[in-house]
């Protein structure tokens, strides 16, 4: 028996959309990150991007436990000596609701070249419509 390895011609890729309201970050982002890899397909292959593409909607609704609102900070540097700048988990979603997802999914995926062209794959939308209504997206319950 010869082993199957999966080539990036046969890879099919489906659309999904994710409704996050209520759903807990953590636990939301560990399942689409399957999904953009690939993991739930029999074909799947660590080298190959085999994934699916991700939608995303009411991405500023999700919820965390305990006082992570307040005490989650994120932080980027501009380069600069003195230049480190932290915002609350709180702060970023009233600026930035679709930040904590990707970040969140970002640190979940593989890095290099490879976990970028999956985390392009996930479009996250602050409200509840999004754009790609003509690629047909299938509603998944996580």
């Amino acid at each position: 028996m010869k082993t199957f390895v999966t080539k990036p011609a046969e890879v099919e890729h489906k659309w999904y959309v994710v409704d996050a309201e209520g759903q807990t970050l953590g636990r939301l982002a560990s399942k689409v990150a399957i999904i953009l890899r690939g993991k739930h397909k029999p074909i799947y292959s660590p080298s190959v991007d085999c994934g699916d593409y991700v939608i995303i909607i009411n991405a500023e609704k999700i919820a965390v436990t305990g006082h992570r609102m307040d005490q989650k900070m994120y932080y980027r540097h501009s380069g600069y000596p003195g230049g480190l700048t932290t915002i609350s988990l709180r702060d970023q979603l009233e600026r930035y609701p679709t930040r904590p997802i990707e970040a969140a999914v970002k640190g979940m995926l593989p890095k290099g070249p490879l976990g970028r062209k999956m985390l392009s794959k996930m479009k996250a939308y602050a409200g509840s419509e999004h754009p790609h209504h003509a690629q047909q997206p299938e509603l998944l319950e996580l």
